[in-house]
């Protein structure tokens, strides 16, 4: 047919047209999904070549059809559930492989300090092997009877129900006698005369593992400094346990997760087999010292979000705060030698959000307290349990002359606390420093 006829022929007779001169059919694109192997390696593929993987074949798959936005979602979703179901697949593997042999061969571990914390981390670790003794030493006789006859410490936790197999004594030499672990619960202040008194019967290889947070006032030493230097064995086997944790919380058995930090990667490996649970995580790390400060100034900095919200100033300005006393930490932190990446971490972030926004805080307490007008002496006469931010303030400003940083918020809190300066006229100091690019 002559290209006119053609013309014609399409024209008038539409129909006739497409039955002699049939258009090709085009296929359209097959859609790609993305479909997660590891979170370093993904890679594209096509519905049918999503065999490599059973689990990311598609559902009902209709070729021919465009790749519209109902289709966009479920690949998405597919994806999703993809990765997850990947995750767990690994989280299964590394569990299957995990070490228990530390905990295996526990027989005894000895708690030092009958406060709230130390009882709660005496009942979890007790709850990990019933057939393991865990010993706390206390002070105080009636709370030694009450863990002994009544299996509670009425003072901190009446209605908590501590596992049979926690007791209590008052006699250092027989809580300590063939203990494998030592949890070491005494506040940082009290410490050092603490474990002079009951060195004598320390086992020079026992790891301690150390729930305190804190500085020494006078010395600006941390636990890791302390612990042997009290003992007179500089090579007691140390490892600090940190992290995001009310004790009450962990009495419940709620899901939390915290980090033990040793120079030893072995003895970090089993703090983590002898504390790690269902409901405990336990990450490690070998940055004592960035683990260490992050707690220590964690609580001073607490103190002054707990003014802020004594004082009415809102939600502006306690972010404002936090954010620069989170500043603060990591400049004196790095400076003594910390890993930022610790800082970022659960010790640091984790704790400081925990600590500087939930009313359980004992010293986001005392800053509410004082925020409202209330004297430092009739806070900590009330309280029967240590504030340690109280006396570690004075120790951070001691540090930071040390090592040349300015930490503004965190000297307006020691000052506060020293009462030489009121909070109006702290947050008026604050607010009038000079504005500086950020770091």
């Amino acid at each position: 047919m002559a290209a006119a006829s053609v013309l014609e022929a399409s024209v008038l007779n539409p129909l006739s047209y497409q039955l002699q001169y049939p258009r090709p059919i085009k296929t359209p694109p097959k859609p790609l999904s993305l479909y997660l192997v590891s979170p370093s390696k993904p890679y594209l593929c096509s519905p049918e070549n999503a065999q490599q993987d059973p689990q990311s074949a598609p559902e009902n798959p209709s070729p021919g059809l465009d790749n519209g936005p109902h289709n966009a979602r479920k690949d998405r979703k597919r994806a999703v559930r993809v990765a997850w179901e990947k995750l767990v697949r690994w989280s299964r593997s590394w569990r299957s492989k995990a070490k228990t042999d530390v905990l295996e061969r526990t027989n005894k571990v000895v708690v030092l300090g009958g406060g709230s914390f130390g009882t709660a981390m005496a009942a979890h670790v007790a709850g990990n092997k019933a057939d393991m003794e865990v010993s706390m030493l206390v002070r105080d006789a009636h709370v030694c009877q009450s863990i002994n006859e009544g299996h509670c410490n009425f003072k901190y936790f009446p209605e908590h129900k501590l596992p049979d197999n926690v007791i209590a004594t008052t006699d250092a030499k027989m809580a300590l006698l063939g203990a494998d672990f030592c949890l070491h619960a005494v506040p940082v202040q009290f410490s050092s005369s603490f474990l002079e008194g009951i060195s004598e019967h320390v086992d020079p290889n026992l790891p301690f593992i150390s729930l305190s947070k804190g500085l020494e006032l006078n010395t600006l030493r941390t636990m890791s400094q302390i612990i042997p230097k009290a003992l007179g064995n500089p090579s007691q086997p140390f490892v600090t346990l940190s992290g995001p944790s009310f004790a009450l919380e962990l009495m419940r058995k709620l899901p939390t997760a915290m980090v033990v930090a040793s120079k030893d990667k072995k003895l970090a490996s089993a703090a983590q087999q002898l504390i790690a649970s269902n409901n405990l995580r336990i990450n490690s790390s070998s940055d004592v010292i960035g683990v260490e400060i992050a707690g220590a100034l964690k609580n001073v900095l607490a103190i002054a979000a707990g003014i802020v919200e004594g004082m009415n100033l809102g939600n502006n300005c306690m972010a404002a705060l936090v954010a620069q006393g989170c500043s603060e930490i990591r400049w004196l932190a790095t400076k003594m030698g910390a890993k930022s990446t610790t800082l970022t971490g659960l010790s640091g972030t984790g704790d400081i959000m925990l600590t500087c926004f939930v009313n359980l805080s004992r010293n986001r307490t005392v800053g509410v307290r004082l925020g409202s007008g209330e004297k430092l002496d009739k806070i900590l006469s009330s309280m029967n349990q240590v504030a340690e931010g109280v006396s570690t303030a004075g120790a951070v400003i001691a540090l930071a002359q040390k090592y040349n940083v300015k930490m503004p918020v965190l000297t307006a809190v020691a000052r506060i606390i020293d009462n030489e300066l009121t909070p109006k006229k702290a947050v008026l100091e604050l607010m009038s420093l000079p504005q500086v690019e950020e770091v």
